[in-house]
């Protein structure tokens, strides 16, 4: 199981359209509480232009898990710790975090998933836990409260630096044993305890999602 983002170049094109939509705001004489809630009106030029720069940058992102996959399966292949083997099963792949044409409620509308992956009846999804804890192979059960989502792993129970002052390494070392992953100051950050509990997490979305496989890692890389 691996992760990549756009690697840092989604997070520019958002800067970038976040200033863009501020401007227009002004130029639209749309008077707004807090400038960080501008937009774009649907149809208006940079409307188009950010949800083109939106798309490209999560089939990017997925180019980089395709190609981070074939490396990995290859360096495996490779090692001559294995006998041969082939790649055939399926290989689930899904965004987080991302903007979706989608129908809803007889309305065709656009949503964005943030922290949350798209569970229709049928979707197969991944719903990862921390360092330490359990992930899950999930079919999604296409609950339209939820506008077939789920959640897309068991999310932050306190923010990185406080995550940071309240934990040692001793106490990452802990939380981490059994797992083959860094045991260092630099990732107290991501340590189990900063997280919320995965199978509390998995409870709440029963509804959401069915459980198909329990992950337990081995080895944790953290790039």
């Amino acid at each position: 199981m691996l992760h990549s983002g756009s690697r840092g170049v989604g997070n520019r094109m958002g800067s970038y359209f976040i200033e863009l939509a501020r401007k227009d705001m002004q130029r639209f004489f749309i008077n707004l509480p807090d400038q960080d809630l501008a937009y774009f009106p649907e149809h208006t030029e940079h409307f188009g232009d950010y949800f083109e720069a939106a798309e490209w940058a999560q089939d990017y992102a997925r180019a980089n898990r395709d190609l981070m996959m074939e490396q990995v399966v290859g360096a495996v292949r490779d090692s001559g710790e294995l006998p041969p083997f082939d790649a055939t099963v399926k290989a689930i792949n899904c965004h987080h975090n991302y903007v979706a044409r989608e129908s809803h409620y007889g309305e065709n509308v656009m949503v964005t998933r943030k922290g949350a992956v798209r569970a229709r009846e049928g979707d197969l999804g991944i719903i990862p836990g921390s360092m330490g804890a359990r992930s899950y192979i999930v079919r999604g059960k296409g609950n339209p409260e939820s506008f077939n989502s789920c959640s897309h792993g068991a999310g932050r129970a306190m923010s990185r630096n406080e995550a940071k002052k309240k934990f040692t390494v001793d106490d990452h070392i802990r939380m981490t044993e059994g797992v083959e992953c860094r045991k260092d100051a630099d990732v107290i950050d991501e340590t189990p305890a900063a997280y919320k509990p995965i199978e509390a997490v998995m409870a709440a979305q029963s509804d959401l999602v069915e459980i198909l496989h329990t992950l337990r890692q081995v080895v944790c890389v953290k790039g």
